[in-house]
């Protein structure tokens, strides 16, 4: 199928007009799409409405789930180093944070021409869930970019830094103007969004549903975007319809169990397949991150003892942990898969685990601890606990607050529990970019070991650092909107 995706401008391709051929081309008209004149075509295009590339290799290599590995381990590779400097990758190439920029246009692209269609067509009651669900992916992708290229939302604060442009309409123009807006105008519209299509979803649209917004993912989409807002209240509302029944010690990951027995092969094939229930909405990313199994800035040895060191438990977390190479570990999360557009080419990709049971369970957590409300917070993180820890006993290894203030030496009972959660965050979520998001919200200092010869120093990313914001495709000038300040 063949749509208009979006400006030139906002997806960074054709931008650089310089044969008379291209200047011609620039002066029609973008309006060649097929006409989507039934319910099945408005599905179809709604599938595509989600995006393509990954953010997993730029935000963990900026977080804290990353280190350089001792001298002499591992192989450099600036899709993994130059972000661990928080430094700008030029381009928009594979795994860089301006490929998912483009990603994400194009996914807003394909929802609004799925919505247009709706709005033009006659469609009657059969096209709501579709057009719930390109609303919702349309405000899912808006927000993903605002988590990555601006300011975090703060409750109470101004919010008048510059947000995203958020795109609503398709292209009938070429080299439209755009303006990046606030970041309170970005949230508002994003919620708009997100609460009109929430409502219009249906959990039966569709024959693999896990690469959908069923009303479970959308659910899940609203708790994570109500803790950027930090409306609890919302957060624990949404949190709890994830699961069925409430039930979220059957609707995670089965780590210690299920997953635990498998072989490393089965566990990496098996880890994002539909049929697990490891995820509420997946997505098929453009990405070679998979085939980077020993990069010198990555997964190493301080980061493996999240797995092999002590935890508040006093047992070991029961994650597959496998080691490459000396100094080399991964997660086993991802298989690489290759769709082939012809003899011999086509593109590598993985499948992500885009939202998950897991995340909305510790959101609810974190939620019912902002409320003050210790005992339910308690719960959420033990349950979170119990499916990681090979024979947990509540009695013996459960969190408590007073372990929490011996485990940690901290008194107020507040700071411990956002901390375990944080800590069992950063472990259970390795390598799926979920570090950074904590880090953006929390305003956590980042701290990077960085070696010279064998002398080993820190640097550190501060809460009001200007690369905390990762920067636009220079292209985007072009249209107007200005880059993020360095």
């Amino acid at each position: 199928m063949k749509f208009n995706k979006i400006a030139f401008i906002l997806s960074g391709a054709a931008l650089l007009v310089t044969s008379q051929s291209c200047k011609k081309y620039l002066d029609t008209n973008p309006d060649n799409r097929t006409e989507i004149n039934t319910v099945e075509k408005v599905a179809q295009l709604v599938a595509t409405a989600y995006p393509t590339a990954d953010y997993l290799t730029f935000a963990e290599a900026a977080s804290d789930n990353t280190e350089e590995k001792s001298p002499g381990v591992g192989s450099l590779n600036q899709e993994f180093d130059v972000p661990y400097y928080w430094q700008d990758l030029p381009g928009t190439g594979t795994n860089s944070s301006g490929n998912y920029w483009n990603g994400c246009y194009e996914a807003i692209a394909a929802a609004n021409q799925a919505l247009e269609s709706i709005e033009q067509g006659n469609f009657g009651n059969a096209v709501l869930p579709y057009k719930g669900e390109a609303l919702v992916a349309r405000a899912y992708a808006h927000f993903m970019l605002a988590v990555f290229f601006a300011k975090p939302y703060e409750k109470g604060g101004s919010n008048n830094s510059p947000g995203i442009p958020y795109v609503t309409t398709s292209e009938i123009v070429a080299l439209k103007q755009y303006a990046r807006g606030t970041v309170q105008e970005t949230y508002d519209k994003i919620e708009k969004d997100l609460l009109e299509g929430l409502p219009l979803l249906s959990p039966s649209a569709y024959s693999v549903p896990k690469y959908h917004f069923t009303p479970a993912a959308a659910n899940a989409f609203a708790s994570r975007f109500y803790t950027f807002k930090a409306d609890w209240e919302k957060v624990i509302k949404y949190s709890t319809l994830t699961a069925p029944g409430g039930d979220f010690i059957n609707s995670m990951r089965p780590v210690s169990t299920t997953l635990n027995v498998m072989s490393n092969p089965d566990h990496q094939q098996n880890y994002t397949k539909s049929n697990q229930r490891t995820a509420l909405l997946l997505g098929n990313c453009y990405s070679t991150h998979h085939y980077q199994t020993s990069p010198r800035h990555g997964f190493g040895v301080k980061m493996a003892l999240m797995f092999t060191g002590a935890n508040i438990t006093g047992k070991l977390l029961t994650n597959k942990v496998y080691q490459w190479s000396a100094g080399n570990y991964g997660t086993l999360k991802y298989s690489g898969y290759f769709f082939y557009t012809g003899p011999g080419i086509g593109f590598p990709y993985l499948v992500m685990p885009l939202l998950t049971a897991d995340e909305s369970l510790m959101n609810r957590a974190e939620a019912y601890v902002q409320l003050g409300q210790f005992d339910l917070a308690l719960k959420d993180i033990n349950d979170f606990l119990s499916v990681r820890v090979l024979a947990f006993n509540p009695a013996s290894n459960g969190v408590t607050l007073d372990k929490l203030k011996e485990f940690y030496g901290i008194a107020d009972p507040k700071e411990g529990l956002i901390k375990v959660i944080l800590d069992s965050k950063k472990a259970e979520f390795l390598e799926e970019g979920i570090r950074w998001m904590d880090i953006v919200r929390h305003r956590l200092t980042v701290k990077h070991n960085v070696f010279n010869g064998p002398t080993e120093a820190w640097i550190e990313l501060k809460p009001e650092d200007p690369r905390r914001l990762f920067q636009l495709p220079n292209e985007v000038k072009l249209a107007g909107i200005e880059l993020n300040p360095r």
